[in-house]
């Protein structure tokens, strides 16, 4: 394409020897032992690799002594390029989900030749022989077809959440995670709440019946419009419509799922864990009245969400993307006997305040996106494999579900929503797949599928 004739590295380059490695390499053959072919090593590939797939890479050298960052795959040669420049030096500072400055540029082992660009190269990454863990971190919507290819070629996996847009790829997660089981492989997801100390503390004793019976949670992420974050790319000469996409697919639900789906997610998840089983319905209203330019995609900028749980208890979900309104990151859940305050959640306090009261006082809470790593690879050294497929699964319908409801303005159950036939993702063909985006959902009009 003509965007990337300037690049100091071409997706012709790319190609022309990622083609030529997959071909000289066999199949990877299934993972059977702690470490690739009986030597001290875990080699780790990265599949997306933007800001949080290049501080997940680090992330797994840090947890991991025995780790090599063999291979890299994105569908753009400038983001592969970009990534390999980052892990390769030990001077570029501390990326933000890590825990300490990247020092381990002597373990990536990574060269132009050893990585893939286009929509296959996770396919040629997958079956490249190079690979014993993989890490997804494109967009939502590959997620699905990502880890039932990484499962059947037998590679451990660490996926970003959400873990799909739409129930189609849901169900696709759901049967991947199975087979995973059986093949005795892990997958932990980007649920970073379930992997830090204040969190599991917490959640032990609203288990143990810390507030009595659970009667309600509330769950907030409102915050400023993502696109101040630097998601938004202005449209270059001589991209598609695909790649104008691709490169800001937060704003498209095809891509991310809406931001109920691929931010809420964290907090909605949080209540489901506190509770212990899905909602049987959800009805809520939402839409876009501050990201309005037709350049913002079709997404909303906020949602509230009520849903039912089974026994009378009610979930309570907020999310916006705004900006000049007040925000809040924090999560509440309401027992006959007390409530648990997981107040702006990155930072706590974490309370509860019932019959007997307690508090988080720890100096700080652990490192959440270190530790996601750091679990699996101790699941994959005793053999003791942790599997986030299947909660993670439901968590993301959740969000699906809620956006379901404020899209349609309807009723919508967790049988309807799991068995719905909604598919957002459309068949990818090239650069040059052309891509209907449905306009804004308006409810009562738009239709549940």
């Amino acid at each position: 394409m003509n965007a990337h004739s300037s690049t100091a590295l071409t997706r012709r380059d790319f190609l022309k020897t990622s083609t030529a490695l997959a071909a000289a390499s066999t199949v990877a053959a299934t993972y059977t032992g702690v470490f690739a072919a009986g030597a001290e090593r875990l080699r780790v590939g990265l599949i997306g690799c933007g800001a949080r797939g290049v501080g997940a890479a680090m992330n797994c050298a840090i947890a991991e002594p025995a780790v090599e960052i063999t291979t890299l795959a994105d569908v753009f040669p400038d983001r592969v390029e970009a990534a390999l420049a980052r892990l390769k030096d030990d001077a570029a500072g501390k990326e933000w989900s890590c825990s300490r400055e990247w020092r381990d540029s002597a373990r990536v082992k990574a060269t132009r030749e050893t990585c893939f660009v286009g929509f296959d190269a996770y396919q040629k990454l997958l079956h490249s022989g190079l690979v014993d863990y993989v890490i997804f971190a494109g967009p939502p919507h590959f997620r699905p077809a990502h880890l039932r290819a990484a499962i059947e070629a037998g590679k451990h996996v660490f996926m970003e959440k959400p873990v799909g847009v739409d129930p189609v790829g849901i169900r696709a997660i759901l049967a991947a995670a199975e087979l995973a089981g059986q093949k005795g492989l892990g997958i932990v997801a980007g649920t970073q709440r379930r992997h830090q100390n204040s969190y599991t503390e917490l959640m032990k004793r609203v288990h143990a019946g810390a507030i009595g019976e659970i009667v309600a949670g509330e769950a907030y992420w409102n915050g400023p419009c993502v696109r101040t974050y630097g998601f938004y790319h202005e449209r270059q000469p001589g991209w598609s419509d695909m790649e104008y996409m691709l490169r800001n697919w937060y704003f498209y639900t095809w891509l991310s799922g809406d931001h109920i789906v691929e931010q809420h997610v964290h907090n909605l998840d949080v209540v489901n864990w506190a509770i212990g089983a899905p909602p049987v319905e959800a009805v809520g209203v939402g839409g876009r009245q501050w990201r309005v330019e037709p350049q913002f995609g079709n997404i909303y900028d906020h949602f509230s969400i009520v849903y039912d749980y089974p026994e009378g208890v009610k979930g309570f979900h907020f999310s916006r993307q705004q900006l000049g309104c007040a925000n809040d990151n924090s999560d509440y859940i309401m027992g006959s006997d007390g409530v648990a305050h997981i107040v702006r959640a990155f930072s706590g306090p974490f309370v509860l305040k019932g019959k007997k009261n307690w508090r988080y006082r720890e100096s700080r809470p652990s490192d959440m996106y270190q530790n996601e790593h750091d679990e699996l690879f101790a699941g994959i050294r005793s053999g003791k494999l942790i599997n986030d497929g299947v909660v993670m699964a439901h968590s993301t319908l959740l969000a699906i579900m809620g956006r379901m409801a404020a899209y349609t303005g309807q009723e919508i159950t967790w049988e309807q929503a799991l068995n719905s036939q909604e598919k957002l993702v459309p068949d990818i063909h090239g650069w040059e797949t052309p891509v209907a985006v449905p306009p804004v959902a308006l409810p009562g009009q738009t239709k549940f599928i």
